[in-house]
């Protein structure tokens, strides 16, 4: 499909084919191995859409994930995390993840009430640059998909 890579495309996509064909579409035009939204549940992570561009079944200790442990943490202090490779990245110093999951740029879901629902991500356990016009799409998204995936 040779359709430009914007919003716009993503929104048509999002409307014909659903949450799970956006994604797909999201992870088509960057490196990254996966692509995801994750759910907030209490102290776990919950998650909700998995797209893998190596198509293998979701590996189980991507299914749910301590809030703790988690970058998304640093998603909802910062409203937007970024990093090529945490194995460098002095921000993660210390942390339990720093360099297992290393690439990891995601931003906020947030539900049509208003409210942190969740978060929409690209990570790769490889260093992997994310390009801006990639992150500004990733963002797009994040506004069109709450109303796909949350009630209220």
């Amino acid at each position: 499909m040779a359709l430009p890579r914007n919003l716009e495309t993503l929104s048509a996509i999002l409307h014909a084919e659903g949450p799970a064909a956006a994604l797909a579409y999201l992870n088509e035009g960057v490196p990254h191995r996966y692509s995801a939204v994750y759910r907030f549940a209490g102290p776990m992570l919950r998650n909700v859409l998995l797209h893998d561009k190596a198509g293998e079944m979701r590996p189980e200790y991507l299914a749910a994930v301590p809030f703790d442990k988690s970058f998304c943490q640093f998603v909802l202090r910062d409203s937007s995390f970024r990093t090529d490779d945490s194995a460098a990245d002095p921000r993660l110093e210390g942390h339990p993840y720093q360099g297992v999951v290393v690439s990891y740029h995601s931003v906020p879901l947030v539900s049509n009430a208003g409210e942190l629902w969740g978060t929409l991500s690209h990570f790769d356990m490889a260093p992997l640059p994310l390009s801006d016009d990639e992150f500004e799409l990733l963002q797009g998204a994040a506004r069109l998909l709450p109303s796909f995936l949350v009630e209220g």
